[in-house]
């Protein structure tokens, strides 16, 4: 494994052991009487950070290459069945701990969000949606950005201009992409008392009522002059570079951690391969922000290979 990366995994490892310990109550459950896992929880979770971040979408390649290459840092691997189940059960963990570190990036206080949404396609061909156990929860939405429809569901993602995943949500692709942005911040408390914080979205976001709830929490929305409005909105002209980031983001997401290419064929087993690859991109982040790594701080350049 490649230095950066072994640095990366050992501090992070080495922090959700600590995070753990402290949070009890952050662990997967399971059965008071039982043989206790040999891989612990905080090396189960290190290990999805790392399979993202390597690129594998192939769970039976990435576990011959860690078999190979990585049991100096994991002496014990469990069969691929029993990691997926693990990892599955491990859905909450992961959103403590994607939480937990970025309330330790500097860029965690910035003042600037950006919001948007991007597919998550689940399927293209009519018997798998048929049949797929998605049924219910994915369905067929419209990719305004690539100009096609998709059957799937919709990542909802409030992110500081460093890139750095604030709230997240995964919804059905028709769902309201504003009610589902006022979900995600009035659930979190910390992120309502941000007075003084501002929303940068696209003109989708456009609603007074949308609008009124956000300045009750003290967040102010900057979006684009659309047409018909007699007055222009103000801050517009820094918009374009500022959503050229929120889409670079989404592209990270996609491109280099593979969202669209997560396998998961059940609600749970999505839920949890979503959520490895936000906590990859909060991890690598992290990493960069709190030890001052060179280049963006969103940059997965060090550790993909």
């Amino acid at each position: 494994m490649n230095p950066d990366l072994d640095t990366l995994a050992t501090r992070l490892y080495v922090t959700i052991d600590d995070l753990l310990i402290a949070h009890p109550q952050w662990a997967p459950e399971r059965p008071v009487v039982g043989i206790t896992p040999k891989l612990t929880d905080a090396e189960l979770i290190t290990l999805a950070v790392i399979q993202a971040l390597l690129g594998f979408t192939s769970e039976a390649r990435f576990w011959r290459h860690a078999d190979i290459h990585l049991r100096g840092l994991f002496p014990y691997l469990p069969q691929r069945p029993a990691y997926n189940k693990r990892l599955r059960n491990a859905a909450a963990t992961m959103q403590h701990i994607i939480a937990a570190l970025a309330r330790d990036c500097p860029s965690w206080n910035d003042d600037l969000w950006l919001v948007d949404s991007t597919p998550v396609e689940c399927g293209r061909s009519r018997e798998t949606v048929k049949r797929s156990d998605l049924a219910g929860y994915a369905s067929y939405g419209y990719c305004a950005s690539h100009s096609r429809f998709f059957w799937g569901l919709r990542l909802h993602l409030i992110a500081t201009p460093s890139g750095l995943p604030v709230a997240y949500a995964l919804t059905s692709a028709k769902t309201d992409e504003r009610d589902t942005a006022l979900a995600m911040i009035h659930l979190d408390p910390a992120l309502e008392d941000r007075h003084g914080q501002k929303l940068m979205a696209d003109k989708g976001y456009r609603s007074a009522s949308f609008e009124a709830e956000l300045i009750n929490a003290g967040i102010t929305l900057i979006r684009p002059t659309v047409s018909g409005e007699k007055t222009p909105r103000s801050l517009t002209k820094f918009l374009k570079p500022f959503r050229q980031i929120i889409e670079s983001v989404n592209q990270t997401l996609k491109a280099q951690l593979d969202l669209e290419r997560h396998g998961g064929r059940k609600p749970a087993g999505v839920c949890a391969r979503i959520l490895q690859r936000l906590l990859a991109l909060t991890a690598a982040i992290w990493h960069n922000e709190t030890s001052n790594q060179p280049g963006p701080a969103r940059s997965l350049l060090a550790y993909d290979h």
